[in-house]
């Protein structure tokens, strides 16, 4: 039986706080739109949120409770995590101000790498562990609820990033300059550095 009213309401609006408000994934969109064009963020949305509706699947369906078994391996990937998203804010941080062009070349995230995204943002999985403890409930319905979670969780989250992709592409006519470039890409580097760290106090 999937979740009633009164318990989906709550959840929408704990899902569309979650995928609004800053964090790895949102930055990236934003910058991966200001670069390559709002062309470009379909495929990360969609990676992004496919990946983070079936880490609350996982967890949902027991891989949350074998990590609240083992705190040390729910730390590992933790701080995985954290170093590797700190690695990719220092590449953009370092990214050379000629990789903007009008036709909007140069490497981009993809639907691939905005799922593997996923897997190592701690963000993401403090949000599926939230969900699954708070909405989920326990008893013979869990699964149903949890696989009805998950699929909202999907569609709110899509509008969401969409917003992000739409700022960034509103934000490339400022990016004429290799200077301005630059700087973006170093705004860019410190909000992701940032939005990643925050998750260790979230």
């Amino acid at each position: 039986m999937p979740p009633s009213i009164s318990t989906l309401l709550p959840f929408v609006l704990f899902a569309f706080v979650a995928s609004i408000t800053p964090g790895p994934t949102n930055i990236l969109v934003l910058s991966n739109s200001a670069r390559y064009g709002l062309r470009a963020a379909p495929p990360i949305i969609l990676g992004a949120t496919l990946a983070a509706a079936g880490i609350v699947l996982l967890v949902g369906s027991g891989l949350g409770d074998w990590l609240g078994r083992l705190p040390e391996v729910r730390q590992s990937m933790q701080w995985a995590g954290l170093l590797w998203l700190s690695c990719l804010a220092w590449q953009i941080w370092r990214a050379p101000a000629t990789n903007l062009d009008a036709n909007g070349h140069g490497r981009r995230l993809g639907l691939l790498g905005a799922a593997a995204l996923q897997l190592v943002n701690p963000k993401t999985w403090m949000m599926a562990l939230a969900v699954v403890s708070v909405f989920a409930g326990n008893g013979a319905e869990r699964q149903a609820r949890v696989l009805c979670l998950s699929l909202v969780f999907f569609f709110v989250a899509l509008p969401c990033l969409g917003t992000w992709a739409l700022l960034g592409a509103g934000s490339a006519r400022w990016l004429g300059s290799p200077r301005a470039l630059q700087r973006f890409n170093r705004a860019m580097a410190l909000l992701l550095l940032i939005a990643t760290w925050m998750s260790l106090w979230a």
